[in-house]
C-alpha cells in the first residue's frame, strides 16, 4: 500500500473520532491555611462570590482578590485542607437551590435541611446569593399595607409591602418578639386570599432561641408558610456571613413570582461582627470601630434588594425587617447609623418602657415610617392623626406637670387621655390584632367613650368590646371591612353601640363622645 493511501485512511479515520467540546477549567494551588481562611495562588481568571471546590470535595467562596492571590472562605469541609492542594474555579456565584418545597423547613445558609427531614424539591431553581438590586424603572409606589397585628406599629409607624423598617434596641427589649408576631399575623393575610411568605433569618443566636422561635411557629400554625435559614453561634463565621444573603435570594425567588414577601434579618449586628473578624483575617484595613471600609456597602446592598416591583414585573414585594442590638441605648454607634440610614424607616424600643410594663415598649417619638400613610388604609389613617395628637400632647404636659403646677381640668383630662391611649396600646406576645379590632379599640379611646372607664380594666373592657362587635353587630363589622373610610353616620353608629355596649355591662358612670 502507498504512503498516501495509508495516509488517506487514517484521516478518515480521524474524522470519524466523535470529540466532546474541550473545557477550560482554572485551578490554583493552597498556598496556606489558617482560621477558616484559605489563600490560593494561580486563579487567574475568578471573580468576587465565585464558588471554588477543593479536590475533596470541599466548597469554599471567594472573598477577596489580590495581585497574587485569592482568599476563600469555607463553608463546606470534607476532609483536612493542606498547602499544595488543588482548587478548581466553577466560574458561578454561589447559588441556592429554591423552591416553594422549602415552606415549613428549617435550613442551613447551604441550602440544606436541618430539622431532621429530608428536603426533596421539584422544580426547583438555582439563585444567586449575590443579584444587583432592581432599578428604578422596575419599582413602583409602596402603597400596600404590611399588617404587623401590633397596634402601635399599624396606626403610627406602618410598614409597606416593600419597605424596609429597621427594629432597633438594646438587648432584651422585645425585638425578635415584634417579629415574630409579625409573621404569626401573615395567617390572617392567607386567610383572605393574601400569600405572604415569611423567611426568618437567624444569624448568630444560640441553638435553643432557635428552637423555641422554631415551637412557637408550630404552635401558632405559622411553620407552613415560613422558611427559616439558620446559622447558629456554633456554625462557622463564614455561614453567618453568608446567611443573610441567602435568606434574600430565597425572597428575590417568591417577589420574581409576583407573590408577597416578608424577611426578617435577626441581627444585622452580629452579621457585621462576623463580617469584620473576615476582614482582619484577610488583612483588609480597618476603620470606624475596627470594621473595614466597606461595612455600609455590605448592607445597603443586601437592604436594597428589598421593593416592590413594577406590574411589567409581576408586582410582587419584598419586605425587609432588620434587627439592629443597640448597646447602652446608644443610636449613634457606627452600625446603628448606618443601617438607620439605609432603612425608611426604624421602630425604637427603649429599656426604660420595657421596664415599666409598656409592652411592646416602642418609643412613638424616635419611631418613625418614612413611607408614612400611604401604606395605610384610609381608615387608619383616620385614626392615626387624632392618636399622634393627644400622644404628643400628653408627653408635653408631662413634662410640664413635674414642676408640681395646679393643673385645671382640661389639663387633665388631656394628661387622663394619654395614659388610657399608652394602655391601650399595651399588646400581649403572640396574639396580634386584625384590623378591625384595632379600628375598635383606637377608636374608643380617641373618641372619649373610654374616659370614664378605669385604667385598671381598660384592657379587660377592650378585648369585651372587640368580642361584642364580632358576635352581635356583624353589620357593622361587615361595612368596616368594606368601607375605605370612616364616614359621619359610622361614626355615629359606632358611637352609639358602643354606649350600649357600656350600658350593658354597667361600665363607666358616664358616656362621653367627642
Amino acid at each position: 500500500m502507498k504512503p498516501e493511501e495509508i495516509i488517506q485512511k487514517i484521516e478518515e479515520k480521524l474524522y470519524l473520532i466523535k470529540t466532546s467540546p474541550t473545557e477550560l477549567i482554572s485551578f490554583g494551588i493552597v498556598e496556606s491555611i489558617g482560621d477558616e481562611i484559605v489563600k490560593a495562588s494561580g486563579l487567574l481568571n475568578v471573580g468576587y462570590y465565585e464558588k471554588v471546590i477543593f479536590d475533596e470535595g470541599s466548597i469554599g467562596l471567594v472573598i477577596n482578590i489580590d495581585e497574587d492571590y485569592v482568599s476563600i472562605i469555607l463553608l463546606k469541609i470534607i476532609k483536612h485542607i493542606t498547602c499544595g492542594m488543588k482548587v478548581k474555579a466553577t466560574g458561578e456565584v454561589l447559588s441556592i437551590n429554591v423552591s416553594n418545597d422549602l415552606l415549613g423547613r428549617v435550613l442551613n445558609p447551604l441550602g440544606q435541611a436541618i430539622d431532621g427531614k429530608i428536603l426533596q424539591q421539584n422544580q426547583a431553581l438555582c439563585y444567586p446569593i449575590d443579584r444587583l438590586a432592581p432599578n428604578i424603572t422596575q419599582r413602583s409606589a409602596i402603597d400596600t399595607p404590611l399588617k404587623t397585628g401590633i397596634k402601635a406599629i399599624d396606626i403610627m409607624t406602618p410598614i409597606g409591602r416593600g419597605q424596609r423598617e429597621l427594629i432597633i434596641g438594646d438587648r432584651g427589649t422585645g425585638k425578635t418578639a415584634i417579629a415574630i408576631d409579625t409573621i404569626i399575623n401573615q395567617q390572617q393575610d392567607i386567610r383572605n386570599n393574601k400569600n405572604v411568605i415569611c423567611i426568618y433569618c437567624s444569624i448568630g443566636q444560640k441553638q435553643s432561641s432557635l428552637a423555641s422561635i422554631v415551637a412557637k411557629l408550630i404552635e401558632h400554625g405559622a411553620l407552613k408558610y415560613t422558611i427559616i435559614v439558620a446559622a447558629t453561634a456554633s456554625d462557622h463565621i463564614s455561614m453567618q456571613y453568608i446567611a443573610p444573603l441567602v435568606a434574600c435570594a430565597i425572597g428575590e425567588y417568591f417577589m420574581d413570582k409576583g407573590d408577597d414577601a416578608l424577611v426578617v434579618y435577626d441581627d444585622l449586628i452580629k452579621h457585621a461582627w462576623a463580617y469584620r473578624q473576615i476582614s482582619l483575617l484577610i488583612r483588609r484595613p480597618s476603620g470606624r470601630e475596627a470594621y473595614p471600609g466597606d461595612i455600609f456597602y455590605l448592607h445597603s446592598k443586601l437592604l436594597e434588594r428589598s421593593a416592590k416591583l413594577s406590574e411589567k414585573k409581576g408586582g410582587g414585594t419584598l419586605t425587609a425587617l432588620p434587627i439592629v442590638e443597640t448597646q447602652e441605648n446608644d443610636l449613634s454607634a457606627y452600625i446603628p447609623t448606618n443601617i438607620i440610614s439605609i432603612t425608611d424607616g426604624q421602630i425604637y424600643l427603649e429599656t426604660d418602657l420595657f421596664n415599666a410594663g409598656i409592652r411592646p415598649a416602642i418609643n412613638v417619638g424616635l419611631s418613625v415610617s418614612r413611607v408614612g400613610s400611604s401604606a395605610q388604609t384610609k381608615s387608619m389613617k383616620q385614626l392615626a392623626a387624632p392618636i399622634r395628637l393627644e400622644l404628643s400632647q400628653f408627653r408635653e404636659l408631662q413634662a410640664f406637670t413635674q414642676l408640681g403646677n395646679d393643673l385645671d381640668k382640661n389639663t387633665l383630662k388631656i394628661l387622663q387621655r394619654g395614659e388610657k391611649i399608652i394602655e391601650i396600646l399595651k399588646q400581649s406576645q403572640y396574639k396580634p390584632y386584625d384590623e378591625v379590632s384595632e379600628i375598635l379599640s383606637i377608636f374608643s379611646v380617641t373618641s372619649g367613650l373610654f374616659d370614664d372607664i378605669d385604667i385598671s380594666i381598660l384592657n379587660k373592657v377592650e378585648q369585651q368590646l372587640i368580642c361584642f362587635f364580632k358576635q352581635e353587630q356583624t353589620l357593622i363589622i361587615e361595612k368596616l371591612l368594606t368601607i375605605k373610610e370612616i364616614d359621619k353616620n359610622l361614626q355615629r353608629e359606632l358611637q352609639d353601640t358602643i354606649v350600649h355596649f357600656k350600658k350593658l355591662n354597667n361600665y363607666g358612670t358616664k358616656s362621653s363622645a367627642n
